[in-house]
């Protein structure tokens, strides 16, 4: 056979050698090289890949602490490591197995070779191998070159003299530019112990749970028994009996290496190591339970920077072989107390959903992103792995009710309006924007109503509207300032349009888009809480960002983990908004302006922490919103059904939905200093007085065109914050233990709730839009009317 006679080649060449080296008349290094030289063809230089190997590396995506591991992504599980990093143990039971006359040849073991020729030729073919750890390592270098072709890498381990023949001249030449202990490092570093463990660091963690300078000599003998055969004698694969018996091979080996004493080797014999099988997570559905979304996020992030590839399918393969280090923006202590607060509220195989994310002022870091579902590809209830939290592949969000409000108020202070413009807010104000018939037209223009008018109608201001989240009120400020002009704020502060009707709408018919005040269009909690945190960055915009720090496979850091941040409003515009924004939640303006509020428990639940905030009901209370920020930290949750937007998530979750995101920003707070709000100026709170001048007739009152208020010129700088209502701030919930008790409620939705309330005025349905008034009408993509509740679908939840 061809193959035998290659062999027969080989071994008289090898005899050849042996014989003159007995005799002492060459150098065995040189007549090694010689042999091997007349056998195969030569290589003028080293192949860089042999001096240093490209191998796939695992990626370790860390919590922001770079410590705790939120995953890993890898096509082969291996952490490269030096040689110091492993215990002593380690190469000396590898040497003992594998080659003992390591340090003796270089590269290529004659008297391996003629034990091999002898093997070989009683069994009629290829039956022992004279791989020395130089030509292991040289193969298996050539196997894993990711330049290789298919075909190539298969030639690689093909049992071929030919093959053998290459090894031995490549492991030559290596010899030649590596010492013993470089090859030996590169050796652990891509050989395979099994279980998907490539490299000794992952073994380590793999069949023991630890690093691999922790590695006794009993643990360390059974890793190197396992290089021979490492799935038949895998511990992990049905049973431990043949791991041990390799084990103790490897120590009795390790006694004639004299790298262990007898004695050492019989009390290793003695022991059995503990197998502890380590975690290996790979990709986003091996995360920590609640953290797979956050991790999600992060991915999308990476396939979109250019540094680490090309195209998408680049970067991903750049991240499952790159070996990078990163460190991410994930807050573990505040992403587990938003999931714990969550499932409070809706358990894991609840049909209704429940995101939240909380994000950094000023620097746009995530540090959250939680939701009732477990990441996972798995069927049934409770999975998915849909991004409900940040959007995005066909998820468009959610309705985020009179939220959107605070976009209209800004738009308004920017044009110069102060915080106490005024307007005698009636319970339906018809408007000047066309709308189909239905429950919101009158006379063919759209109509909307305050949900409760006993607490909502009457004289109001920034303040009072904001707080009592009255529709009408924000309607006429919106139709003052332009319909276009609120829409181009809300873009201006991050919010994506992400389904193609709102886009669409927004594009072609921005100023007709009067109801996109009350919230109509689909949103996310990233999206929301990014925007309020530019309030509380002074008006400077961030881009989300869920990374702190990457370093390649090298080492190198890279210069990509960094947001772009920019003013998209002035300072004084963000601290008026803000200061209007504290009426929701329980607080006062910096000029006690505020009357009443839809979450005043917030501020309880904080602690009286400085926090603005605003709630938000979709039609019919389909979702519910909340968000909220303190100097330091903003956040942001929708309750809603993703599988189905008409399912009424009901108005009794709202107080449980702020509440988990109180509770969530009070964790998030603890140890940090206590801050307040910078306060607005003075004229940014009130007009101007009007100059004194000698008494003149009464002017006529001017209206605003509607029939049915005043402009705000036509308060004349009353400072009052309004007459409010028959059911004032006393009588609905301005204590924090009254109220209607029954807000929180618990029968509105699957998971109960406590009941019981702090006493926030309007929680049961009487804020926002609620009722049948929070986007119920007004021009939206789609139809008009009442169909505009339903909007477009948000993506599949289950």
């Amino acid at each position: 056979m061809p193959q035998l006679n290659r062999m027969t080649r080989l071994t008289l060449f090898a005899v050849m050698a042996g014989a003159v080296v007995a005799a002492g008349a060459m150098p065995a290094a040189a007549l090694a090289n010689w042999a091997v030289e007349k056998s195969a063809p030569a290589y003028d230089t080293l192949p860089e890949v042999l001096k240093h190997p490209t191998t796939a590396q695992a990626s370790y995506l860390y919590a922001n602490d770079g410590k705790t591991v939120v995953t890993t992504f890898y096509d082969e599980n291996r952490r490269d490591v030096t040689l110091a990093e492993v215990a002593p143990v380690v190469p000396q039971a590898v040497v003992a197995a594998e080659d003992a006359r390591f340090y003796s040849h270089h590269g290529v073991d004659l008297k391996g070779v003629l034990r091999a020729v002898v093997a070989n030729g009683a069994s009629g073919g290829v039956s022992q191998g004279a791989s020395t750890l130089t030509m292991q390592y040289v193969r298996n270098v050539l196997k894993s070159d990711p330049s290789l072709s298919t075909q190539e890498r298969a030639e690689a381990t093909e049992q071929t003299p030919t093959r053998k023949i290459r090894e031995a001249r490549y492991a030559l030449a290596v010899e030649k530019e590596l010492s013993k202990s470089q090859i030996l490092e590169r050796y652990l570093n891509i050989a395979y112990f099994g279980s998907g463990a490539y490299g000794i660091y992952a073994a380590a963690h793999t069949y023991f749970s630890k690093d691999p300078a922790q590695l006794t000599l009993s643990e360390a003998s059974l890793l190197a028994g396992l290089l021979q055969s490492p799935e038949a004698d895998s511990p992990l694969n049905g049973g431990i009996e043949r791991a041990l018996a390799r084990r103790d091979y490897v120590l009795t080996a390790m006694t004639g290496t004299g790298a262990i004493t007898a004695a050492q080797a019989e009390a290793a014999k003695a022991s059995t190591p503990v197998v502890k099988r380590g975690s290996s997570p790979n990709d986003c559905t091996a995360s920590r339970q609640g953290w797979g979304f956050f991790c999600d996020y992060f991915r999308s992030w990476w396939r979109d920077q250019d540094t680490f590839g090309d195209t998408a399918e680049d970067r991903e393969q750049a991240l499952r072989q790159g070996g990078y280090r990163i460190v991410t923006t994930l807050d573990p202590k505040i992403q587990n107390a938003a999931q714990a607060q969550i499932t409070k509220v809706y358990g894991y195989t609840n049909k209704r959903a429940l995101p939240m994310a909380v994000v950094e002022p000023g620097t746009g870091k995530v540090l959250a992103l939680a939701v009732n579902r477990r990441y996972s590809a798995a069927t049934g209830a409770g999975n998915t792995m849909n991004q409900l939290v940040a959007g995005g592949n066909g998820i468009h969000g959610y309705q985020a009710g009179s939220t959107f409000k605070m976009f209209t108020m800004l738009a308004a202070l920017e044009a110069g309006k102060t915080l106490d413009t005024r307007f005698d807010a009636p319970s339906k104000l018809v408007t000047a924007w066309p709308e189909a018939p239905g429950p919101a037209s009158c006379d063919g223009f759209w109509c909307p109503r305050n949900a409760n008018p006993a607490y909502m109608d009457g004289e109001r201001d920034m303040w009072t509207g904001f707080g009592r989240s009255v529709n009408t009120y924000f309607v006429w400020l919106e139709q003052q300032v332009g319909a276009d002009k609120t829409i181009e704020m809300a873009q201006r502060l991050g919010v994506k349009l992400r389904h193609p009707d709102n886009a669409s709408h927004a594009a072609s018919d921005a100023a007709g888009w009067g109801s996109f005040v009350l919230g109509v269009s689909l949103t996310t909690p990233l999206d929301l809480a990014n925007a309020y945190a530019t309030l509380a960055a002074d008006g400077v915009y961030c881009t989300p960002l869920p990374v702190a720090a990457v370093t390649d496979g090298t080492g190198r850091p890279l210069d990509i983990a960094k947001s772009t941040c920019a003013p998209a409003i002035t300072p004084e515009v963000a601290r008026a908004a803000t200061d209007a924004a504290r009426c929701p939640v329980g607080q006062d303006g910096a000029f006690g302006r505020c009357d009443g509020g839809t979450a005043q428990a917030v501020s309880g639940l904080l602690g009286g922490r400085a926090v603005a905030g605003k709630t938000g009901s979709s039609t019919d209370n389909m979702t519910e919103s909340f968000v909220a920020y303190t100097p330091q930290l903003a956040a942001a949750a929708i309750a809603a059904n993703p599988d189905t937007p008409t399912d009424a998530v009901g108005a009794a979750v709202l107080s449980q939905v702020y509440r988990a995101v109180a509770a969530t920003l009070a964790t998030g707070s603890q140890g940090l200093e206590v801050k307040d709000f910078p306060a607005p100026l003075r004229t940014s709170a009130f007009s101007p007085e009007p100059e004194k001048t000698e008494p003149t007739e009464p002017r006529d009152e001017a209206h605003d065109g509607n029939g049915d208020a005043h402009d705000d010129d036509d308060d004349d700088g009353d400072d009052r914050p309004g007459r409010g209502d028959d059911d004032d701030d006393d009588d609905d919930n301005a204590n924090d233990n009254g109220g209607n008790g029954n807000d929180d409620g618990g029968n509105g939705n699957d998971d109960g709730g406590n009941g019981n309330d702090d006493g926030d005025s309007g929680d049961d349905g009487s804020d926002d839009d609620g009722g049948g008034s929070g986007g119920n009408g007004g021009p939206r993509p789609g139809r008009g009317g009442d169909e505009a509740d339903s909007g477009p679908r948000s993506g599949t939840g289950r």
